[in-house]
């Protein structure tokens, strides 16, 4: 069926925005919102994302195993854009999606080491729903940043439930946390929650819908499934490991699908619940993934070469379903031209008709889909997207895991080039009989990476002292490291005492006394800072298939501990039974770089892994 028009004659308002020429923004220290009455002529908007599940992962786009019906529904019920694209990896494909533009000019070009943090210049798409009078809210990964001033209630939403700045187990999530029963960040403070995490933040946004149903809504649903760890009940995965098509040596498979399965099971939910709010007709429902598939390429990947992580096809090409009944969006109809995440929110200014935020926003890569949701074969010129995919690098190499690409082309490390329409499963690299096609592609990111010049985006920083929060957490998953070569974002480095330092980049906002607690464990362990852990199952996993193990936590020897805040330098000894040693400095405003070792009696230093920050004195 090829997409025609489907708009009820004026029922589509369009804000008239000129996308080429959007006003450039300046940035106040916290984001200044103009949220104006609300419009209830306005649609509602839900956009859910889920986290490593790839195109091929959903039964009606040709899995042969996984179960998701109501994936499946929604895909009869949608426009699908089949040609749709993100990064190849978490954070780089949230903040595109979330500000119209690249990732490679938001700043957010890894996962984890601080540059996953949203450069402040830039207006997310919540900050325009929330222009426009609408209620906005966050359930689940965010990604882009855990301290003021990058988290969500900072970016534009009005409520947030989810884990620290990474995923399961990363450095900054609460310790512990295993997707059953975990603690969550809810508006920057962590609460507890009975029940598996995808149930949570469904549960959350339901609660809020009802809330706040009397006036528009957008609600931003980014699950943590199907990223691993992979802790599923078994009930939830029984109907795979019986399945004698596929040995027992796919176990792992069974659990990652399960996952889906489940997310499955809560978006039927949701359905349910807006049917019989009456919210369904006037809700427009958007369903896309965050990258390639990260494990269910082993049954099934469309035909595509790469995963996650790669710049090849398998590693960024994902479904996009956009389902609107009032507007028509509700029948099957396949759109088969060259889209972007980048593109969703030129598209909702468009459909809800959105405001521009009192400070701006930068100049889009995105454009309008509309003109293709109305009709397949509208004028579309074609464009030049540029990514890089060098997760935890530090420093940007030129032409490292690059991709070049246009709607026939892609360009990949600036050496090979593939014809995607008569090739899609990228076999045949056809570089050396199309080289002026190569030449012209590389010229042009050639002119790309001289103009975003990653090697010089400046550090993203904390803000320590303003009156809109107390406490700064410092993990070393947002370290700028010593070393490349070690690392130090998860909780098993920790556990292991991984011997590795770097530095925290922070903005001292005011002259004053400022406290710091310097820990080897977070404080919701309580644990001396010479302490090993003992090894042991988690408790809050008797429910699910197969219980997290947590290895040995490693003693280490600490005679005292030194902080260090730009110049200003202090130690302190300890004893065997210190959780922390804390220091007070007099520090001036400015940006500082943080350093904290724990150092033994041979004089052997180390990063210490924890630091909490607050002003205590003017």
């Amino acid at each position: 069926m090829n997409a025609t028009i489907f708009f009820k004659a004026g029922f589509v308002v369009f804000c008239g925005l000129t996308m080429s020429q959007p006003t450039q923004g300046i940035v106040p220290e916290k984001p200044i919102f103009s949220c104006k009455e609300p419009r209830t002529e306005s649609p509602n908007v839900i956009l859910i994302m889920t986290d490593d599940q790839g195109y091929g992962d959903l039964a009606c786009l040709g899995n042969p195993i996984i179960q998701t019906p109501n994936l499946d529904k929604l895909h009869e019920e949608s426009i699908r854009f089949t040609d749709f694209h993100v990064n190849s990896f978490c954070a780089p494909t949230r903040a595109a999606l979330l500000t119209g533009r690249m990732s490679d000019r938001t700043h957010v070009r890894t996962t984890v080491y601080s540059r996953n943090h949203l450069n402040l210049d830039e207006t997310t798409m919540a900050e325009f729903f929330k222009a426009s009078g609408y209620k906005t809210g966050l359930f689940g990964k965010w990604h882009l940043g855990l301290n003021y001033p990058y988290r969500p209630i900072d970016r534009g939403f009005d409520q947030w439930i989810g884990y620290g700045d990474g995923g399961t187990g990363t450095a900054n999530d609460y310790w512990g946390n295993d997707r059953m029963d975990d603690t969550y960040l809810y508006n920057g403070e962590w609460q507890k929650r009975e029940g598996f995490c995808t149930d949570v933040f469904f549960d959350e946004a339901m609660k809020f819908i009802k809330e706040n149903k009397d006036r528009p809504f957008f609600v931003y649903l980014p699950t943590f499934v199907p990223h691993g760890p992979w802790n599923v009940m078994e009930k939830w995965r029984k109907e795979y490991v019986n399945n004698k098509e596929w040995p027992d040596s796919k176990s792992r498979v069974w659990d990652f699908f399960a996952s889906i399965t489940r997310f499955d099971h809560n978006l039927g939910r949701l359905r349910d619940f807006l049917e019989q709010n009456d919210l369904d007709r006037n809700t427009i429902l958007i369903f896309l993934t965050d990258n390639g598939t990260a494990g269910g390429d082993e049954v099934f990947n469309a035909g595509m070469r790469g995963r996650k992580g790669s710049v090849y096809e398998g590693g960024h090409r994902v479904p996009c379903f956009i389902h609107w009944t009032e507007a028509g969006l509700s029948s099957g109809v396949d759109i088969d031209r060259f889209a972007w995440h980048f593109d969703l929110l030129p598209t909702m200014i468009d459909l809800c008709n959105l405001e521009i935020p009192e400070r701006g926003h930068l100049n889009f890569d995105g454009r309008s889909l509309v003109p293709l949701i109305k009709d397949e074969n509208a004028n579309w010129d074609d464009r030049i997207v540029f990514m890089h995919e060098q997760n935890t690098r530090e420093i940007p190499v030129k032409g490292m895991n690059s991709l070049v690409a246009n709607e026939k082309w892609r360009l990949i490390n600036g050496e090979e080039l593939y014809d995607i329409k008569s090739d899609p499963g990228q076999k045949n690299d056809i570089a050396s009989q199309n080289q002026d096609v190569v030449t012209d592609l590389l010229k042009q990111y050639n002119r790309y990476w001289a103009e975003i010049k990653l090697e010089d985006n400046p550090y993203p920083r904390p803000i320590i002292g303003t009156n809109n929060q107390e406490t700064i957490w410092l993990t070393p998953e947002d370290w700028i490291r010593d070393s490349e070569d070690t690392h130090t974002w998860n909780q098993s480095h920790i556990l292991s005492g991984i011997k590795n330092n770097g530095f925290w980049p922070v903005r001292i906002s005011k002259t004053g006394i400022y406290h710091f607690d310097v820990l080897r464990w977070p404080k919701e362990l309580n644990q001396p800072i010479n302490s090993g852990l003992p090894e042991k199952l988690s408790e809050k996993m008797t429910q699910l298939g197969e219980p997290v193990r947590m290895p040995d936590g490693k003693s280490i020897l600490v005679k005292k501990v030194r902080l260090e805040v730009g110049k200003n330098k202090m130690e302190k000894s300890i004893d065997p039974s210190d959780v922390s040693a804390q220091f007070e400095m007099n520090l001036e405003p400015g940006d500082q770089e943080v350093k904290a070792y724990l150092i033994d009696e041979n004089e052997n230093k180390q990063g210490a892994y924890y630091i909490y920050v607050k002003k205590v004195k003017p």
